[in-house]
């Protein structure tokens, strides 16, 4: 069963379209290490939660809004490898006075092992 990778992210809404750029750029890189498709969500409906909510997780700030987005791998074994070699990748390394989109220091993680994958 499919393994994935899940990510919370705080990016300032000017940086939409930047944010885009920056993941259509990094999508086929992933793809050629190993994964099979990125998804990558835009927050257009978050409700403020009474004790959490995902702009509270990510400590979005006044202007930013919430991408939630997901790596979907074979296995495992291929994103271990698979990020891996992304994270190796020079295509990947930040280009000298290029800053990224959105506060990394808040970026939300983790690799996920596939409970259930329902489909129409």
């Amino acid at each position: 069963m499919s393994y994935m990778d899940g990510f919370v992210i705080p990016v300032p809404r000017g940086n939409k379209e930047k944010y885009r750029e920056v993941a259509a750029y990094a999508a086929p890189i992933f793809i050629e290490h190993g994964a099979l498709r990125i998804v990558e969500c835009w927050a257009n409906d978050i409700k403020p939660g009474k004790v959490n909510d995902f702009r509270t997780a990510v400590i979005a700030e006044e202007g930013e809004e919430v991408v939630f987005s997901w790596v979907e791998w074979p296995d495992k074994a291929t994103r271990d490898a698979g990020s891996e070699k992304v994270m190796n990748d020079p295509r990947m390394q930040p280009k000298e006075g290029e800053e990224m989109p959105f506060s990394g220091a808040r970026l939300i993680y983790g690799g996920f092992e596939v409970l259930l994958d329902a489909k129409a």
